[in-house]
Protein backbone atom coordinates (compact mmCIF):
# COMPACT_ATOMS: atom_id res chain seq x y z
CA UNK A 1 0.00 0.00 0.00
CA UNK A 2 1.17 3.33 -0.73
CA UNK A 3 0.97 6.22 1.69
CA UNK A 4 -0.14 9.60 0.56
CA UNK A 5 2.77 11.52 -0.24
CA UNK A 6 3.88 8.58 -2.35
CA UNK A 7 0.33 8.70 -4.28
CA UNK A 8 0.94 12.47 -4.75
CA UNK A 9 4.55 12.19 -6.12
CA UNK A 10 3.65 9.57 -8.81
CA UNK A 11 0.19 11.48 -9.46
CA UNK A 12 2.19 14.79 -9.91
CA UNK A 13 4.93 12.71 -12.03
CA UNK A 14 2.28 11.55 -14.35
CA UNK A 15 0.67 14.36 -14.93
CA UNK A 16 4.10 16.44 -15.42
CA UNK A 17 5.42 13.75 -18.46
CA UNK A 18 1.87 13.80 -19.85
CA UNK A 19 1.91 17.26 -20.48
CA UNK A 20 5.51 17.22 -21.91
CA UNK A 21 4.24 14.42 -23.93
CA UNK A 22 1.08 16.51 -25.14
CA UNK A 23 3.38 19.77 -25.44
CA UNK A 24 5.44 17.56 -27.91
CA UNK A 25 2.78 16.93 -29.96
CA UNK A 26 1.46 20.22 -30.47
CA UNK A 27 4.87 21.48 -31.40
CA UNK A 28 4.59 18.48 -33.89
CA UNK A 29 1.18 19.66 -34.84
CA UNK A 30 2.53 23.51 -35.24
CA UNK A 31 5.59 22.67 -37.86
CA UNK A 32 3.44 19.93 -39.89
CA UNK A 33 0.08 21.59 -39.64
CA UNK A 34 -1.73 21.52 -43.14
CA UNK A 35 -3.34 24.73 -42.76
CA UNK A 36 -3.18 28.19 -40.42
CA UNK A 37 -5.77 27.37 -38.74
CA UNK A 38 -4.37 23.64 -37.11
CA UNK A 39 -1.52 26.28 -36.27
CA UNK A 40 -3.46 28.97 -34.41
CA UNK A 41 -5.26 26.03 -32.42
CA UNK A 42 -1.80 23.76 -31.57
CA UNK A 43 -0.31 27.28 -30.54
CA UNK A 44 -3.51 27.72 -28.16
CA UNK A 45 -3.34 24.47 -26.77
CA UNK A 46 0.24 24.58 -26.07
CA UNK A 47 -0.66 28.07 -23.95
CA UNK A 48 -3.12 25.57 -22.13
CA UNK A 49 -0.36 22.91 -21.62
CA UNK A 50 2.22 25.27 -20.39
CA UNK A 51 -0.13 26.79 -18.47
CA UNK A 52 -0.70 23.08 -16.30
CA UNK A 53 2.60 22.83 -16.42
CA UNK A 54 3.22 25.68 -14.37
CA UNK A 55 -0.13 24.87 -12.38
CA UNK A 56 1.49 21.33 -11.68
CA UNK A 57 5.22 22.81 -10.64
CA UNK A 58 3.72 25.17 -7.70
CA UNK A 59 1.56 22.16 -6.73
CA UNK A 60 5.06 19.92 -6.49
CA UNK A 61 6.87 22.85 -4.76
CA UNK A 62 3.93 24.02 -2.83
CA UNK A 63 4.47 27.74 -3.57
CA UNK A 64 1.49 30.43 -4.09
CA UNK A 65 3.22 32.29 -6.95
CA UNK A 66 2.98 29.85 -9.37
CA UNK A 67 -1.40 30.03 -9.71
CA UNK A 68 -1.11 33.94 -9.97
CA UNK A 69 1.12 33.33 -12.85
CA UNK A 70 -0.72 30.90 -13.74
CA UNK A 71 -3.80 33.57 -14.35
CA UNK A 72 -1.53 35.78 -16.52
CA UNK A 73 -0.25 33.01 -18.75
CA UNK A 74 -4.26 32.26 -19.26
CA UNK A 75 -5.00 35.67 -20.10
CA UNK A 76 -2.18 36.56 -22.23
CA UNK A 77 -2.51 33.32 -23.91
CA UNK A 78 -6.51 33.84 -24.93
CA UNK A 79 -5.85 37.39 -25.91
CA UNK A 80 -2.65 36.77 -27.99
CA UNK A 81 -4.80 33.63 -29.94
CA UNK A 82 -7.94 35.96 -30.33
CA UNK A 83 -5.38 38.81 -31.78
CA UNK A 84 -3.43 36.09 -34.10
CA UNK A 85 -6.81 34.82 -35.41
CA UNK A 86 -7.97 38.37 -36.22
CA UNK A 87 -4.85 39.20 -37.60
CA UNK A 88 -5.00 36.13 -40.43
CA UNK A 89 -8.68 36.01 -41.12
CA UNK A 90 -8.88 40.22 -41.57
CA UNK A 91 -5.55 41.68 -41.90
CA UNK A 92 -5.28 43.66 -38.79
CA UNK A 93 -5.93 43.64 -35.27
CA UNK A 94 -6.95 46.75 -34.98
CA UNK A 95 -9.87 48.80 -36.96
Amino acid sequence: MMSAPDLMSFALMVAFISLAVAQLMCMIRLVLGPNTGDRILALDTMVINALGLVILLGIHQGVRIYFEVSLLIAMLGFVSTVALARFILRGDIIE
